[in-house]
């Protein structure tokens, strides 16, 4: 009957703990979710910085791109420009 008795006991104790562990593992799994929100919620951050920048960084590129394609543009003209002056001179 002891074994009956110490069981009895100890469901008691177990029962009465409950709603205790309950809530301190309601408040842990809380805190938790409210850190991965808090990190999810950095990470796309980040994600939105990095996309500006990579947006940023095309512009430029194509800018830098425009302007290498005017001034080699501008190189052959100036080229043929020079040829055409030394074929000249050339006669003369």
């Amino acid at each position: 009957m002891a074994l009956a008795t110490e069981e009895e006991e100890y469901a008691k104790l177990v029962m009465e703990s409950e709603p205790e562990w309950l809530r301190s593992e309601l408040k842990r799994l809380s805190q938790e979710l409210g850190e991965t929100t808090r990190e999810k919620i950095q990470a796309a951050e980040y994600g939105l910085a990095v996309l500006e920048e990579k947006q940023q960084l095309k512009q430029q590129y194509d800018e830098l791109e425009a302007e290498y394609e005017t001034i080699r543009t501008e190189m052959e003209q100036l080229k043929e420009v020079s040829r055409g002056a030394g074929a000249v001179a050339g006669r003369g």
